[in-house]
């Protein structure tokens, strides 16, 4: 398994060791001792997994101050994924990265506390497997908006399709500091 940094300090992408052969493949999907020797030793209560159609965006979510680590796989069909920082002390505040996770690379993105979550689906349909190191919190999920002038995240969809909730998302400068994470 490999494990790469990217532009933000603590969002890493990992490329699983695939064992594969005539018949198919073998993936291990998580495997607490050997993530922990990576560095990622969160203990995951909640997984979850999401099925959308082309040209979906869905985010830029995340909760506080019950937030969330999650550890993002694709079964099925390629996402282009999105980890933004929006911890207000942090020194990469309101940066972005982007990665096409997908069934065929099989790579996985981790993406700690602080940081907003969001996918757009680039194949006809995804389904989406994540991971996370706490529960779902209804009274501390947050909606940036998926396309946050300030942000400008670079989606790869010309018309996406935008679910009301996520259309209700504010832009970062609309957030009291006390919404977002102080980590």
């Amino acid at each position: 398994m490999k494990l790469s940094n990217t532009s933000l300090p603590g969002v890493f992408l990992i490329e699983p060791k695939i064992f594969s052969d005539p018949r198919g493949f073998f993936w291990e999907n998580w495997n607490a001792a050997k993530y922990k020797s990576l560095g990622i030793s969160n203990e995951f209560v909640q997984d979850n997994i999401s099925y959308s159609k082309h040209g979906v965006i869905r985010g830029l979510h995340f909760q506080n101050p019950k937030g969330q680590g999650k550890l993002i796989s694709v079964l099925q069909g390629s996402i282009f994924d999105v980890a933004v920082d929006i911890r207000p002390n942090s020194p990469y505040f309101k940066q972005w990265v982007g990665f096409e996770l997908s069934a065929e690379n099989h790579y996985q993105l981790w993406i700690p506390r602080g940081f907003a979550h969001g996918f757009a689906v680039l194949s006809s349909d995804a389904l989406v497997s994540y991971k996370t190191d706490d529960y779902y919190s209804p009274s501390d999920e947050q909606t940036l908006f998926w396309n946050d002038p300030e942000i400008k995240v670079v989606w790869p969809i010309k018309n996406p399709i935008i679910s009301e909730k996520d259309l209700q998302g504010l832009c970062l400068n609309e957030f009291s500091i006390e919404k977002l994470p102080n980590i």
